[in-house]
């Protein structure tokens, strides 16, 4: 019973990506899918609180039922051009290793079952472009969805940064409902 990948590249790196279910959604005109276990809910945009010394691609944070949550533009962290927020945009509740996130997406599709044959390892770039987010290529009806690991999408100390806004804005928000 080895798990062995069926590909015969030479490349022994390659991580085989099991199939599942995943929520697709649309950055500009790509198709992605993230892993429907690590989406917590899907909202339509809110307001968003600015907090100041962030980068461009943290637009601020949300009070959800209580709880305030940091919110990313996926589209600036891609670096995509910024588009106004319409009726379709959405934020997606994502869980990033124990860190709950708002990612802002231009519009939810569907969620889809996707086997593993039909997801390609992400193809090589060179070495000069970080592909550790892209789970690899899902091949879906005839088009290509992005599968995203959500958990890479953000490096370490970026988690970092949204774990200690999230904790300074929690904080804040107590100490001014005395």
């Amino acid at each position: 019973m080895a798990k062995e990948s069926a590909k015969t590249t030479a490349e022994s790196t390659e991580k085989v990506i099991d199939g599942g279910k995943f929520l697709t959604f649309q950055l500009q005109d790509e198709e992605y899918g993230l892993e429907i276990l690590k989406v917590r809910e899907i909202i339509g945009i809110m307001d968003i609180t600015t907090v100041p010394q962030t980068p461009d691609y943290v637009k601020g944070v949300i009070n959800l039922r209580g709880q305030v949550i940091p919110v990313i533009d996926l589209r600036l962290k891609f670096g995509l051009k910024e588009s106004e927020y319409g009726k379709r945009t959405c934020i997606i509740v994502v869980d990033v290793n124990g860190v709950m996130m708002g990612i802002v997406v231009d519009t939810v599709s569907e969620v889809m079952d996707i086997e593993t044959v039909d997801i390609e390892a992400t193809p090589s770039f060179g070495t000069t472009l970080n592909t550790d987010y892209i789970l690899g290529m899902g091949k879906v009806k005839g088009k290509v969805k992005i599968l995203l690991d959500i958990s890479k999408v953000l490096t370490s100390e970026e988690l970092v940064m949204m774990e200690e806004l999230q904790r300074r804005e929690t904080k804040g928000k107590d100490n001014s409902s005395g």
